[in-house]
């Protein structure tokens, strides 16, 4: 038996014990893509050599396993953006980006997204790895989980003691340079997962990700950001409140966040109804007229109802 039968029947029967439930012609899929486009090549390496080949498929397969292969496409997406964005060096490189551009609108998420879709247009690499998931399978749920494995593995290779996503995001940021000052290009969204891509050498095209999962995660993005930020002006708000006017405004303002009646509120205060109302009166006065010209006047109006 060569090295190469006795890596491919280890990894058959791995692939069968951990997912018994998908088709054999997945499994198969699986293995062909772990293996490579050069299977062969196992043969012939030295054994430190054939050790580091071994370890680097584990290392894919375990990629492939935690974050992709179960999950739905949007869940995916979320999960290779979630691991990238995470890694403090990419996201303090993009956040001083954004803070010297001219569009402080753009978030992480938005750059790390254009930067992808950057990797994947221009990246002799990852434009081989997309045709080769083409021949590995046609299963479009399968191609999916197989690039963002792909993405995963290739934008975290160390050089030089920094993931190579690092300086993809260099690259990416000298061509987005207009006049010498740093732009962020408004995002569309990353049509690396809206489109199909269709290598030249791919029989057929790569779906990335169903155009609905875009719109369904970017939505969910959105609900977070704005929740989020509610939160925070709330909590600034009501601290103003507690140093600045009425501290029991303060917690008038905390009850009624908390979709308590006016009845309810001045019960929990051991206030009269007409004090509460002046509670609300004093809160409405500070919101709109003071502290919403410095914060959200959007959001602050919008709590109070006006």
């Amino acid at each position: 038996m060569t090295v190469l039968d006795d890596i491919a029947t280890t990894w058959r029967s791995q692939l069968q014990a951990d997912l018994p439930s998908m088709d054999h012609a997945i499994q198969e899929s699986i293995l062909k893509w772990l293996l490579g486009e050069t299977p062969e090549r196992l043969n012939d390496l030295p054994l430190e050599q054939r050790h580091i080949a071994k370890h680097a498929i584990d290392y894919r397969y375990r990629i492939l396993i935690q974050r992709y292969l179960k999950v739905s496409p949007e869940r995916a997406y979320r999960n290779l953006i979630q691991r990238l964005s995470s890694l403090f060096v990419i996201r303090s490189k993009i956040s001083t980006w954004i803070s010297l551009s001219r569009d402080r609108h753009s978030t992480v998420i938005d750059v790390l997204q254009e930067v992808i879709q950057d990797l994947m247009q221009n990246d002799k690499y990852m434009q081989e790895q997309i045709a080769w998931i083409a021949e590995c399978t046609s299963d479009p749920r399968l191609r999916n989980a197989l690039v963002f494995t792909a993405i995963e593995e290739y934008s975290l290779r160390p050089i030089r003691n920094q993931p190579l996503l690092l300086y993809r995001f260099v690259n990416y940021q000298k061509r987005s340079q207009r006049g010498g000052m740093t732009q962020v290009p408004a995002s569309d969204f990353i049509r690396l997962v809206s489109e199909e891509i269709a290598p030249d050498d791919a029989e057929g095209t790569v779906s990335l990700l169903d155009g609905q999962a875009i719109v369904d995660y970017r939505e969910t993005q959105t609900q977070e950001e704005q929740k989020e930020l509610r939160g925070a002006i709330a909590r600034h708000f009501e601290t103003y409140l507690e140093e600045k006017v009425d501290p029991q405004a303060a917690e008038w303002l905390r009850l009624y966040l908390q979709g308590k009646t006016q009845e309810a509120i001045a019960q929990l205060l051991g206030l009269q109804i007409k004090q509460v109302y002046r509670l609300r009166e004093k809160v409405n006065y500070h919101a709109v007229r003071v502290f919403a010209q410095k914060a959200q006047p959007e959001l602050v109006t919008e709590w109070l109802g006006r």
